[in-house]
């Protein structure tokens, strides 16, 4: 009695359950499509989040392609707003850089121009320079003597040539005879560079005093040979034939020519401590600083160098602010 009232009543617990079970599964099978229609929802509030990251990842970074990017597939045509605006940024960049090109361009251009007509000036007034020696004289007259030239070392001004004192051409005298065999007896080189064999002979002049003879003759080199390797030394070595023959004033125009026609040149440095020393002996102070304050600031190897004790016996010659 009691076994079968146990099994009763398992049977019974048993079918209670069943029926709890059965009662949870009709439960659940009478909610279906409110489960549903939240899933949807939500699938539907993922989807459209998705969709404004993808977005938002565009902007912060335009130009993702589909390898990084799912394409958003939409019925109408994309335009070129959302792509165009995130490059703002960077094209307002390349554009200011632009301008910033073009403004340096045009200030190039500017000083191009100014250069230019530097340049032009400066060949002008040498040519009235060479005219005016040629005439016999002198390098220059008026306001042709002066040349432009730079401020250094805190000192401005420019680097003229004096004008000339009004003198008669005295008449020539008969050539000395034994000046010409001297003369004669000096060999002109003959290496198989006419050019360079016309600059040796004017050295060769010069270097044995010889120095109205090494004018002309270094004269006529530059004339025939101005791109020559040696123009630079034979113009240096004119302005030096002209002092050393105790014409500072037909020197000068000489070295300045050559420091200007080109800084860089071989004797450029020493024509512009020269052009010190022709000053100096015009008692021109003011652009024998000039000078030496140029030379000092553009060739310092020089200045500690080959050129030491010389530069450093004009600067001693003269007092300069």
């Amino acid at each position: 009695m009691t076994v079968r009232t146990a099994r009763i009543a398992g049977s019974s617990n048993w079918g209670l359950r069943f029926v709890g079970l059965g009662g949870a599964a009709l439960a659940l099978l009478a909610l279906p499509a409110p489960a549903l229609a939240q899933d949807s929802n939500d699938e539907t509030r993922l989807r459209k989040l998705e969709s404004e990251v993808r977005a938002l990842q565009r902007r912060v970074f335009p130009g993702g392609d589909g390898r990084y990017f799912e394409p958003e597939i939409t019925g109408q045509p994309q335009t070129s707003t959302v792509v165009s605006q995130p490059s703002t940024t960077a094209v307002t960049d390349i554009l200011a850089r632009i301008d910033a090109m073009e403004a340096q361009l045009q200030r190039l251009t500017g000083q191009t121009e100014q250069n230019t007509f530097a340049l032009r000036t400066l060949s002008e007034r040498l040519d009235a320079l060479e005219a005016g020696a040629a005439a016999g004289t002198g390098p220059a007259t008026g306001s042709n003597a002066s040349i432009a030239g730079t401020s250094t070392a805190g000192t401005s001004g420019a680097l003229t040539t004096p004008a000339p004192t009004s003198t008669q051409t005295p008449a020539a005298a008969a050539p000395d005879p034994e000046r010409l065999a001297a003369v004669s007896a000096i060999a002109k080189p003959e290496t198989g560079d006419p050019a360079d064999d016309e600059y040796s002979y004017g050295f060769r002049l010069w270097d044995a005093g010889f120095y109205p003879e090494a004018q002309q003759q270094l004269t006529l080199f530059i004339e025939q040979h101005p791109a020559h390797s040696r123009a630079t030394f034979a113009r240096n070595l004119l302005g030096r034939a002209y002092l050393d023959d105790g014409k500072a004033r037909e020197a000068a125009p000489w070295f300045l020519r050559n420091y200007q026609a080109d800084k860089t040149a071989a004797r450029a440095g020493d024509s512009l401590l020269f052009l010190a020393e022709a000053m100096i002996a015009l008692d021109d102070t003011s652009r024998a600083c000039i000078a030496l304050a140029e030379f000092a600031e553009t060739y310092p190897a020089l200045a500690a160098g080959r050129l030491l004790d010389q530069y450093e016996r004009n600067r001693g010659r003269v007092t300069c602010n």
